[in-house]
């Protein structure tokens, strides 16, 4: 899928790769980017391909039309994907795999954030390493207005973010947060105007996937080990992991661009 913008599930879904960064867009605007089931199966693949591609430096996750990153579950679909249990379960297993499989996504990702980010959108959004919004951006997480359950990773992976007290407050209330307040708690990295965001990601993108991508690679695995319990940690992936930067030829360029004061051009190797 390099170069043209590729569509799957009937459009709702776009995927394009473009100088080592890869654009996930959920496209459904007239229902400010609401998530069906086959959504979700759509981004599973899309991301897969996105992680196999070793041109793929950086992936962008995004919403279409201006009004909304994701507003969560699309509750017209609920009496069709989630009315019984067997069929929740089916949902929450491929919103979990997108959830988890961002998390643990060997490359950085970056959710662009305009708009309503509710619920599943906000899930989606702290799965990710960065998260830059608009000003006028919203954030809730309406789960106790919905008679929702919320389980042990998806709260786990919000209190990553944002601490335990603020995780408290983003689910007990229930409320819609300002992109202001976001970015006091640590919920988004940046806030920008809506005629500056684009740009600010794209820099930020490229100049992500300009860096040697091992040691990126590196320190992502390292900082998903540090989060866990410490009986878990696979502190020799870590230490193997390091050495292979210090034997690829990546570091032999890096030093030798920097002694020639020239950009490095890493290959990952």
């Amino acid at each position: 899928m390099a170069g043209a913008e590729v569509s799957f599930a009937d459009g709702k879904m776009l995927a394009q790769k473009a100088a080592g960064i890869a654009t996930m867009t959920f496209n459904n605007p007239e229902k400010r980017n609401a998530v069906s089931f086959a959504m979700w199966k759509a981004a599973e693949e899309i991301l897969a391909d996105f992680a196999a591609d070793p041109a793929v430096r950086v992936v962008v996750v995004t919403g279409a039309g201006g009004k909304a990153f994701v507003s969560g579950a699309d509750v017209s679909k609920f009496d069709d994907e989630r009315s019984e249990v067997e069929a929740v379960q089916r949902y929450n297993a491929a919103t979990e795999a997108i959830y988890s499989g961002l998390h643990r996504f060997p490359k950085p990702t970056i959710a662009k954030i305009r708009g309503f980010c509710i619920g599943g959108g906000l899930g989606l959004a702290v799965s990710c390493d960065l998260r830059v919004a608009t000003d006028n951006s919203k954030f809730a997480l309406p789960a106790a207005k919905l008679g929702l359950g919320y389980g042990f990773a998806p709260l786990t992976r919000l209190s990553e973010v944002v601490g335990v007290p603020f995780a408290k407050e983003i689910f007990f209330t229930a409320r819609q947060f300002t992109a202001r307040e976001a970015e006091i708690m640590g919920l988004v990295n940046r806030v920008l105007t809506d005629p500056e965001i684009d740009a600010y990601v794209e820099d930020y993108a490229t100049t992500i996937a300009s860096n040697a991508p091992l040691t990126i690679g590196t320190a992502k695995y390292v900082f998903h080990q540090i989060v866990k319990d410490p009986s878990n940690r696979d502190l020799e992936g870590c230490a193997e992991r390091v050495r292979q930067c210090f034997g690829s030829r990546d570091y032999g360029e890096g030093r030798l661009a920097f002694m020639e004061k020239r950009k490095p051009a890493f290959t990952g190797t």
